[in-house]
């Protein structure tokens, strides 16, 4: 294998998307040594979150991003990575020997297929932990899991990137990956609806900041089913930081 899959050393990372993940991974790895050399943004809000969350880093337009790259993290709603990954291997963009990345939890790497047939290495990594778009997220990232697609030769640069970002892999098959996004979603939505009732309730009896009288038992209640969970299995737990 060529070009960025055999270096040693630090890479220079490009982010399409500056939504709620491509900022907090990127600021992750540059704080592993990375060099972030570009990040796409289109909106007034996105701008304002890729200067706060990485500083002097360049906003440049997507084929720049790509240029300057030799990994890209493909950070966009999960409804528009296909039509995106295609529409740039038509144009041209994609390198030999670089890596691509995308963060879509339902997606393995088939549907990089257009940027692997270009010459570049397929990656697909999902942070299993809900995102706020703010430095918070730094630190739960450290708590959190993440789930790996790739081929069997690249599945170790996959690992490697996760720890470097403080968190843990767990490797999905490509064929699990569908199952795999439905538990988080399950999980997510499950949890918000729950949530909102129980704080609804509240509210309603005239109790000032429900959320915040509710936070330690739900904290507590989802740690302890959590937990029952791994111990019934006999597996490690994977922290969805909800």
């Amino acid at each position: 294998m060529s070009g960025a899959a055999q270096r040693s050393g630090r890479l220079g990372i490009g982010i399409i998307g500056a939504g709620r993940v491509g900022p907090i991974l990127g600021a992750a790895l540059a704080g592993a040594g990375h060099a972030i050399v570009g990040i796409s943004a289109v909106s007034q809000a996105s701008h304002d979150r890729a200067e706060a969350i990485l500083p002097n880093v360049p906003i440049l337009e997507i084929p720049d991003v790509i240029e300057r790259s030799e990994l890209v993290i493909l950070a966009v709603p999960e409804s528009e990575l296909e039509q995106l990954v295609a529409g740039l291997a038509a144009a041209g963009v994609w390198q030999p020997g670089q890596l691509v990345l995308h963060t879509a939890a339902g997606f393995g790497t088939a549907v990089l297929a257009p940027a692997t047939a270009a010459g570049a290495i397929p990656l697909a990594i999902h942070p299993a932990m809900a995102f706020t778009g703010t430095s918070i997220d730094l630190s739960r990232l450290r708590d959190s899991w993440c789930a790996v697609t790739a081929p069997g030769p690249v599945q170790p640069i996959g690992q490697a990137l996760v720890v470097e970002m403080g968190a843990e892999p767990v490797m999905i098959a490509e064929a699990d990956r569908p199952a795999y996004a439905e538990a988080i979603a399950t999980a997510t939505s499950f949890s918000a609806a729950i949530v909102s009732q129980a704080v609804g309730i509240l509210a309603g009896l005239g109790i000032e900041s429900p959320g915040t009288v509710l936070a330690p038992l739900v904290r507590s209640s989802v740690e302890n089913a959590l937990g029952a969970a791994g111990a019934a299995d006999g597996s490690t737990t994977i922290d969805l930081a909800l």
